[in-house]
């Protein structure tokens, strides 16, 4: 029976405080981080993660980062804002 991460049998999940915004839900674990986040916050951490990725690869090759940044600020907008509620 596949459960959590790599069939164990521990739930990938479990009910807690986010390290984001706080709330008191189910909570999701990224690979390589020792929070755990909600279903939002999960989502928009690893989105933070792979922006950062990707505006670092474009600043490097000369690549435009305009866009990329302008996507950055606003996920942390939004993460901001969950953390006010």
């Amino acid at each position: 029976m596949e459960c959590g991460p790599k069939g164990s049998e521990e739930p990938s999940s479990l009910r807690g405080r986010c390290s984001v915004c706080g709330v008191y839900d189910d909570l999701c674990e990224l690979p390589g981080r020792q929070e755990k986040y909600c279903v939002e916050c999960s989502a928009d951490v690893a989105t933070s993660i792979l922006l950062t990725i990707e505006i670092d690869a474009a600043n490097k090759t000369g690549e435009e980062i305009a866009v990329l940044v302008s996507e950055f600020l606003q996920l942390g907008r939004r993460m901001l804002a969950r953390t006010q509620w």
